[in-house]
């Protein structure tokens, strides 16, 4: 995988209460990812960001809200998210990263 597509495939990682109950209780993390990425992209991606063993890629496709405004209608972005696990004994720990 070249490089520069590691940094364009995973764009941050996703923290809400669930991403938090996963991680505790699957040892799976959750990362927002681009549209167009694959999941062989996204394990390779996070194993060599993180330095870690992924067991399992899985993703979810997200379509955005349609909101009434002041203005008319609106709608918000569609959103990919991937959910990845973890080999038994690996962790990420996001203040370390660089």
């Amino acid at each position: 995988m070249i490089s520069e597509r590691i940094y364009k495939v995973l764009l941050a990682p996703h923290v809400s209460e669930k991403a938090t109950r996963v991680a505790d209780k699957h040892s799976q993390y959750v990362f927002r990812v681009a549209p167009d990425a694959t999941k062989p992209e996204i394990k390779a991606a996070v194993e060599a960001l993180f330095e870690v063993k992924v067991q399992s890629v899985q993703t979810v496709n997200i379509k955005g809200k349609t909101k009434r405004t002041a203005r008319g209608v609106g709608k918000r972005n569609d959103v990919r998210k991937a959910y990845v696990r973890l080999a038994d004994g690996q962790d990420i720990d996001f203040a370390d990263v660089e």
